[in-house]
């Protein structure tokens, strides 16, 4: 156990910590906009898993990670409109609808893997990006300034995220969807418009979720996720539905990941316990959900459906 508190392993965990925290980070970012304005999207797993094929089958296809990236989003982009057409225009449960999405990413990604591409084979990973000057700081500069760029991002888009919802009329108006969207419309305010905009973001950030996730581990394999898409949903619960909020819980989670894998790599947990260490981040996070979620209220119309006064 000593092992693990020396400088580079502690560095090196807690490095690999943001790293795995970042398609966490996408996924919720975009559910907590989808849940702000009232719709819950339960097919973010799915979208996730069907997009890392495309980022996948993408940069097996043509070398280039960027292409690759944008047919994960572009895959999550298609998704969100058959999510937000059921969810929102055909006002269909959205519980029932998202799980509809779930079975269909894994189902889909399934077969789509065995039929165009059947035995596994390594994808160029992201190149580490340096910011000079800070990545030198000791121990923070590695750690925080030598990461790869959609960790960059993930973590740009948080205050990025949070200026939109409280500082702008969208921002209000989101919030107005997903609060009393019957006041909302009174006043001219279009919940369904709204509804599409944050159904259509959140999916497309599931898809990015996926590309992440896939580009982490340089390999597709079925059920890559290993229904982590799930997680992502209840941290937005975590997280009381605001950006730093949801970014604590993804990088609660990240770290507990990396420090099980650390201590698996360096045996501190043995071999039998692996399948019960794995267990861990999910268990941790159902408890601290259970202990946090419990003081803040959800938005009012989470998961109604919205019909206009006649």
């Amino acid at each position: 156990m000593s092992e693990f508190f020396s400088q580079t392993v502690l560095t090196a965990t807690f490095t690999a910590a943001l790293g795995l925290a970042a398609p966490f980070l996408f996924a919720t970012l975009g559910e907590t906009m989808g849940q702000r304005s009232g719709v819950i999207n339960l097919g973010v797993d799915g979208i996730m898993l069907l997009s890392a094929f495309a980022t996948y089958y993408a940069a097996l296809q043509t070398g280039d990670l960027l292409v690759a990236v944008l047919a994960g989003m572009g895959v999550g982009l298609l998704l969100g409109v058959v999510t937000a057409l059921a969810s929102v225009t055909l006002k269909a449960e959205q519980g029932i609808s998202g799980i509809g999405i779930y079975l269909f990413g894994l189902g889909f990604s399934d077969l789509l893997f065995i039929k165009l591409v059947g035995t596994p084979r390594p994808i160029p990973q992201l190149n580490t990006l340096a910011i000079p000057v800070v990545d030198r700081i000791p121990v923070l500069g590695p750690i925080l300034f030598q990461q790869t760029v959609l960790v960059y991002v993930a973590f740009l888009l948080v205050p990025v995220v949070t200026v939109v919802l409280n500082r702008t009329t969208y921002g209000l108006n989101v919030r107005a969807a997903g609060e009393n969207p019957a006041a909302a419309d009174s006043v001219g305010i279009s919940v369904a418009r709204i509804r599409w905009s944050t159904v259509l973001f959140g999916c497309t950030m599931a898809g990015l979720a996926g590309a992440a996730l896939l580009l982490y581990d340089g390999i597709f394999v079925q059920d890559i996720t290993q229904s982590q898409g799930f997680i992502a949903v209840a941290l937005v619960y975590f997280g009381a539905w605001r950006p730093f909020g949801v970014m604590a819980g993804s990088l609660l989670y990240g770290l507990t990941i990396a420090v099980v894998l650390q201590w698996k790599s360096l045996g501190i947990i043995p071999v039998s316990a692996s399948d019960l260490a794995a267990a861990a981040p999910a268990v941790l996070t159902i408890m601290v959900l259970v202990i946090i979620a419990r003081r803040f209220r959800q938005p009012a119309a989470l998961g109604k459906p919205f019909e206009r006064a006649a």
